[in-house]
């Protein structure tokens, strides 16, 4: 009854729908009964409607090359680039092909259910066996199949059917067939170790575990049509994280969490592999076509090295003269850059007839096996080639010829395919005078070969064929070892950054505040009625009007109301309106401090806990530091310490030590992340802190405090609890009194107000705290909240922005 001591009935009566207050008032059980009706129903929606959840992961596609490797090795090379692989990535993942994988691969066809409260419900992950098939045989479809486990290791199968046509399917070729039957129900007891065979059906159980006990549980088996459940995993949504990057996101929606994350890193894995399989299709081919080569070489190697054997036998020449050595040696390094040469030409030669003669450039394009492209251009040319053409036939399948995109890049490849072709023309012609080069230089060594004697000359033929065979056998050696490492060594252009993974994500739908709302529609008058009841009967403090009018203590300012996510919010966000209205007091403040001081000291109080004198401290603190100004903030709440909380510091050791002459005053200051702030956290909470509070060691600290800080703020204990803030009025020059609207009570600040009318608490204001605008309150632009404060639009005055609530939290805030 207390608090009500200053509501006056004539207050009331002021309304002018006083008589239907009080005809309304007498129906308020009838309106409490509809409300809990409505909220009755809507719960019972809630929980019958199945739950629909939502789970996500985040890949990253990337050409990566083998580290094993350098630009240098011919059997790295593969073209075709990266420009569009994100949109292939996200193209194939939501392909019937792909997805006809995962399901397979995880057998989403088979589904697990058991009784839930008002339907079966989906038990995959939860079970504990799981069903084997041969996929030759056929299946019921769309049938539950219920499996009744018994304590001796016995399995009741039975199954009710509600047609006389049964559809049978089989998972191999998909294909169905129709099973008549005259029965209306089918039971059967097998052993859960045998095959389970019936005329509709046939699996066997598996149990997860060895230590799985299935007896006395019941549960379900369904076979779905194949088809319809790849289509349903095809709304798998997949989408580039951010425009012009290679992140995608997959998500996936369903009423099994299990199941879906399951679903959506199976489908990353199968990716994986795909492209880990097609980006080794050209080293595999290369391999078996080296191989081959290889063989070949190593048969006429061995042929040569009789032949060269028979010959020196035959002429009883062993060694060469040293003039005949030398010659060789020359002669064989021009005819390996010749046989180079060769194979250069005859590979632009393929490459050139290949780009001429087909319209489409695909990955079967000639790559560069034993040579090397010496103009970088071509190679990027013709990588840009094969997009083009990627790009093309994706396009015709889906689009006419006349197409604008799909004429532009037909377009595109007519340009760059005849750039290729004017490259190659000139590269060709460059390789010609260098091979004419190397045979005149060949002629030269031929014709000094003919000086030496004839035998020599036998010999010389021989071992210049031999030594061209054998570097030729050890280059396709090396080659097939580096084809075998690339298969074993390839990684993968797929790298997972997120797998998807259930994390105790809540339900997207039903969507249980709508529910609600509509619930509590029902009995919208009694709201109504109980929130005009409440207005009038409220005994609490609103508008600034109602602090002047009731008080000597003059009105600093207000403090606007703010959705925060920590008490840092002038740091955490400047420009909000809440950061705005600390800088107001931060300009009003200033009016109360004497002149000549170098070092100012506020104290913040408050009637009691809970009004927001911790939040206000530390913002205080905040913008004075923010605007350069060397500050700390004290928390000499001793009895209920929170600083330590906000800032993330350390709160073993704090003022208390100080205090008791543990600790040195500069070992319990602690910097934050807020420029020029630091703080003195309050330490353990001590038995006597009054007694600290008033001890010389208090007095010693502040004086330090004042001489090497511009601001000292301080946050105390309310002082309608405890009287340890009104010992530090002595140290301040400036005293903030937080009364937080709509939370205190009218006679609250009655004592600190007779106090300083009396005239033993001077320099002191009164800050409204987490004030909300309403019509009926006034605004009072006169103390800096005319900005807009406690708001619901979203806008942005030059000053600061403020945040839009939604409609309905607004409507429930309200």
């Amino acid at each position: 009854m207390k608090q009500l001591d200053k509501f006056d009935i004539n207050e009331l009566k002021s309304f002018d729908i006083k008589e239907y207050i009080f005809k309304v008032l007498s129906h308020w059980k009838l309106f409490l009964t509809i409300l809990f009706l409505g909220l009755l129903v809507a719960f019972y929606v809630n929980m019958r409607k199945q739950r629909i959840y939502s789970l996500d992961s985040i890949i990253t596609v990337k050409e990566e090359q083998n580290p094993l490797f350098t630009s240098s090795t011919s059997l790295t090379f593969n073209w075709g680039g990266p420009s569009d692989k994100v949109e292939n990535i996200i193209t194939i993942l939501q392909s019937r092909t792909h997805n006809e994988k995962v399901v397979k691969k995880l057998e989403y066809y088979i589904n697990y259910l058991k009784d839930g409260r008002f339907r079966k419900e989906d038990v995959y992950g939860k079970v504990p066996f799981s069903i084997s098939i041969d996929s030759l045989s056929y299946q019921i479809l769309n049938t539950p199949i219920k499996l009744e486990f018994l304590e001796n290791k016995e399995v009741i199968v039975s199954a009710d059917f509600e047609d006389e046509d049964l559809t049978l399917i089989n998972y191999h070729n998909n294909t169905k067939e129709i099973y008549n039957t005259d029965k209306t129900s089918f039971s059967k007891t097998f052993e859960t170790n045998d095959l389970i065979k019936t005329p509709f059906s046939e699996f066997k159980i598996i149990p997860k575990r060895l230590t799985s006990d299935l007896s006395n549980s019941t549960y379900y088996i369904l076979f779905s049509d194949f088809n319809a459940t790849v289509k349903s995993y095809q709304s798998l949504k997949v989408d580039s994280k951010k425009e012009g990057t290679s992140i995608i996101e997959l998500a996936l929606t369903g009423a099994n969490k299990k199941k879906i994350e399951d679903y959506i890193n199976a489908s990353v894995d199968v990716l994986k592999e795909d492209q880990k399989r097609q980006k080794i299709e050209y080293a595999t081919k290369t391999k078996k076509y080296i191989d081959t080569v290889f063989n070949d070489a190593a048969l006429n190697l061995k042929k040569i090295e009789e032949d060269l054997g028979n010959f020196k036998q035959k002429s009883g020449v062993y060694d060469l003269s040293s003039q005949g050595q030398t010659l060789l040696e020359g002669v064989t390094e021009l005819d390996k850059q010749q046989q180079e040469v060769n194979e250069r030409l005859e590979y632009y030669e393929s490459l050139e007839n290949y780009i001429t003669t087909n319209e489409n450039i695909g990955q079967d394009i000639p790559a560069p096996l034993n040579v090397g492209i010496e103009d970088g251009n071509i190679a990027k040319n013709i990588v840009e080639l094969v997009e083009l053409s990627k790009q093309k036939k994706s396009l015709e399948q889906t689009v006419t010829p006349d197409y604008p995109p799909l004429k532009n890049i037909n377009d595109n490849i007519d340009i760059t395919r005849k750039v290729v072709l004017e490259n190659l023309s000139n590269l060709k012609s460059q390789t010609i005078i260098n091979l004419n080069n190397i045979k005149r230089r060949i002629g030269t060594y031929s014709s000094r070969l003919n000086t030496l004697p004839k035998k020599e000359q036998g010999l010389i033929k021989f071992q210049r064929n031999y030594n061209l065979t054998a570097a030729n056998y050890e280059y396709l050696k090396q080659k097939q070892y580096e084809a075998g490492t690339a298969i074993a060594a390839n990684v993968s252009d797929v790298k997972v950054l997120d797998k998807a993974k259930d994390v105790g994500q809540g339900p997207i739908s039903p969507n249980t505040m709508f529910n609600y709302l509509i619930g509590a529609i029902l009995g919208l008058g009694l709201p109504f009625i109980y929130i005009l009841i409440k207005e009038a009967l409220n005994n609490r403090i609103i508008t600034v009007e109602e602090i002047e009018k009731a008080y000597k203590i003059p009105v600093l300012g207000v403090v606007g109301s703010g959705k925060i996510k920590s008490y840092l919010a002038v740091f955490d966000k400047p420009k909000s309106s809440l950061a705005e209205s600390f800088r107001a007091l931060r300009s009003n403040v200033q009016f109360l401090f004497k002149k000549g001081s170098k070092s100012k000291t506020i104290v913040v109080t408050s009637s009691i806990s809970g009004e927001g004198k911790t939040l206000c401290s530390i913002n205080m603190a905040s913008v004075f530091a923010m605007s350069d100004k060397k500050t700390i903030l004290i928390g000499l709440d001793l009895r209920k310490p929170k600083l330590h909380d906000d800032f993330n510091v350390s709160n073993e050791i704090g003022v208390v030590n100080y205090l008791i002459g543990q600790k040195e005053l500069g070992q319990v200051i602690q910097t934050t992340r807020i420029p020029n702030l630091d703080i003195i956290t309050s330490g353990p909470i001590p038995p006597n802190p009054s007694e600290l509070l008033i001890s010389d060691q208090t007095e010693d600290m502040m004086l330090y405090l004042k001489e090497n800080y511009d601001y000292i703020i301080i946050d105390t204990p309310p002082v309608g609890l405890v009287a340890d803030a009104i010992e530090l009025f002595k140290y301040s020059d400036a005293i903030m009194y937080i009364i937080r609207q709509d939370y205190t009570q009218r006679g609250m600040p009655k004592m600190i107000d007779e106090k300083y009318k009396n005239g033993e608490v001077k320099n002191i204001s009164y800050v409204l705290n987490d004030f909300k605008i309403k019509d009926r309150y006034g605004y009072g632009y006169g103390y800096g909240y005319g900005y807009g404060y406690g708001g619901y639009g979203k806008y942005n005055n030059g000053y600061h922005t403020n945040e839009k609530l939604p409609w309905l939290k607004r409507l429930f805030k309200k």
